[in-house]
């Protein structure tokens, strides 16, 4: 039997390249799988739901109807994310609702769905993706990294809080990752995304940025009951470069 043989997982920002990854892990491992993204075309999945992250009450929905449909609901993964880039002066209100409404508000809402579910069914297991720059925060980048300080912080009230009634609440920190949400920032810039990554796999002592494919085998480790003792974790993956 695989890891996730006869389980229920629910996978946010799944089109992403992190998302994407997760959810191949999952279905290769016989877990049945309901995906949700602004857009869901070309996903491979049991269930697809689009909608986005602001709105409110698709987020408070959403574990319902993921347990209405598969009868239950043993994973969470709240990987949706947003990174605004630019030091304060030039971030606007609107940058820092979308980011705290994506990388906050919705994991907060959706958390607050699903442990009632988890808790009648005796458990579960949520994965949020925090950051490395949560926990250290890198320069020019105040509300992505207060963001994510913010989803860390809430992983360990909830490690805590919900432990007894078999929930365990784990997240994932990667530092930089190859994928296409990281050179669309490159090329917003109007820096060639190849020369980039090239230059940031320089500064990693493993000799390269993660691919999505290896923070997503850690959130799946997580979200494993290899992991069964493990709860309010904040799992740095990344190759031994800090955050400068």
């Amino acid at each position: 039997m695989t890891r996730f043989e006869g389980k229920t997982a629910l996978v946010t920002g799944a089109a992403g390249g992190i998302g994407q990854a997760i959810v191949a892990g999952l279905r290769a491992e016989g877990c049945r799988v309901a995906v949700t993204d602004r857009s869901c075309a070309g996903l491979k999945a049991e269930v697809r739901f689009e909608g986005d992250m602001l709105d409110a009450s698709f987020c408070d929905n959403l574990p319902v109807r993921v347990a209405e449909t598969f009868g239950r609901l043993d994973i969470l993964f709240n990987n949706a994310g947003v990174i605004p880039r630019g030091d304060i002066t030039t971030q606007t209100d609107a940058d820092f609702d979308m980011a705290y409404g994506v990388n906050v508000k919705a994991p907060f809402q959706l958390c607050r769905a699903a442990i009632p579910i988890m808790a009648a069914q005796g458990g579960g297991a949520i994965v949020n993706t925090a950051s490395c720059w949560g926990l250290r925060p890198g320069p020019n980048h105040p509300i992505y990294v207060s963001s994510k300080a913010a989803i860390a912080s809430l992983t360990q009230c909830l490690g805590r809080d919900h432990a007894h009634q078999g929930i365990r609440v784990n997240a994932v920190c990667p530092n930089e990752v190859d994928t296409p949400m990281l050179r669309s920032g490159f090329e917003a810039r109007g820096i060639d995304p190849d020369t980039a990554i090239e230059d940031l796999n320089a500064s990693v002592p493993l000799g390269h940025i993660a691919s999505p494919e290896e923070i997503a085998d850690v959130a799946l480790f997580l979200a494993s009951d290899a992991a069964r003792y493990m709860c309010g974790a904040l799992v740095e993956v990344n190759g031994g470069k800090p955050v400068i």
